[in-house]
C-alpha cells in the first residue's frame, strides 16, 4: 500500500497527468454535445436511427485521456533528469525504494486503474449533462450495465497503454499508435472490413461492452479485452523483470 500511495503521488506530480485528466473528463462531453446536436436535427426530421448511442459515442472517442495516463505512468520513469539532479532516471530510484519489481508494477498499475475509473465516472457525468442539455426530453435513458462496461473499457485501455509502454520504455510509439487508432483512423475497424478476426482485437471487443459495433456480446467483449490485458501484463512483467534498467 505504501508503494501504491507513492505511485499515486508521483502520477499527480506530473504536469501531463492534469492534461490527461482534462481530456478524459471533458472531451467526451464535447463530442457527445456535437453528436447530440446532429441527432436533434434528425429527430425533428424524423430520421434518427441511433439515438440510443448518443453519449456513448463520446465515451468511445474520449478514451485518449486514459491512454495518455497509462503511457505517462511508465515513460516518466525513463525520462532523463536534469544535470542538476544528477542526470539519472526515476526508475532507478523507484526500484531502489521498492525492491520487488512485481510489487512496483502492481502498485503502478493499481494507481493507473484507480485514476482511470475516477476519470471515466467524471466523463460519464459531464457527458450525461451535455447530452441532456441539448436533447432535453429526447435524451435516451442510460443503462447501468453499459456505463459499467464503459468504465471497464477505459480502465482496460489505460492498462493496455501501460503494458505497451513497459515494453517500449518510450511513450512516443504507444502514444502515436493508440491515439491515432482511437481518434482519427481506427486500424482495427479498417481491418474488420477484411477479416472478422478483427472483432477480437481489444479496442473493438472492448467497445462492444457498451456499444453495438461488432458481433461480440458485452460479456464476450469484456472477456476478450481482459484476456488481452492479462497476457500483455504477464509479458511486460517478464520483460521488465529481466531487463537491465540501467541500459
Amino acid at each position: 500500500m505504501r508503494a501504491f500511495k507513492a505511485e499515486l503521488s508521483k502520477l499527480f506530480s506530473l504536469p501531463g497527468i492534469w492534461l490527461a485528466s482534462f481530456i478524459g473528463a471533458f472531451a467526451p462531453a464535447v463530442i457527445a454535445a456535437m453528436d447530440s446536436t446532429a441527432q436533434k436535427e434528425e429527430i425533428i426530421a424524423g430520421v434518427s436511427t441511433r439515438l440510443a448511442e448518443v453519449g456513448y459515442i463520446g465515451l468511445v472517442y474520449g478514451v485518449q485521456g486514459v491512454i495518455l495516463l497509462g503511457v505517462l505512468a511508465v515513460s516518466s520513469e525513463y525520462m532523463t533528469e536534469s544535470s542538476e539532479s544528477g542526470g539519472g532516471q526515476q526508475i532507478i530510484t523507484s526500484l531502489t525504494v521498492v525492491s520487488s519489481r512485481l510489487h512496483f508494477l502492481l502498485a503502478k498499475a493499481g494507481a493507473v486503474t484507480v485514476i482511470s475509473i475516477l476519470l471515466c465516472i467524471v466523463a460519464i457525468m459531464t457527458t450525461v449533462s451535455a447530452t441532456h442539455l441539448i436533447l432535453g426530453e429526447y435524451t435516451p435513458a442510460l443503462e447501468w450495465s453499459k456505463l459499467i462496461g464503459a468504465v471497464c473499457y477505459w480502465t482496460f485501455t489505460a492498462l493496455l497503454a501501460f503494458g505497451i509502454t513497459i515494453l517500449t520504455k518510450n511513450g512516443i510509439i504507444p502514444l502515436t499508435v493508440l491515439l491515432i487508432n482511437s481518434s482519427l483512423v481506427s486500424f482495427s475497424f479498417l481491418l474488420s472490413k477484411i477479416t472478422k478476426l478483427a472483432f477480437y482485437l481489444p479496442d473493438i471487443a472492448g467497445a462492444d461492452m457498451f456499444m453495438s459495433l461488432g458481433f461480440n456480446t458485452p460479456f464476450t467483449g469484456g472477456l476478450i479485452m481482459s484476456i488481452w490485458v492479462a497476457v500483455l501484463f504477464i509479458v511486460a512483467a517478464i520483460v521488465f523483470h529481466r531487463r537491465d534498467v540501467a541500459a
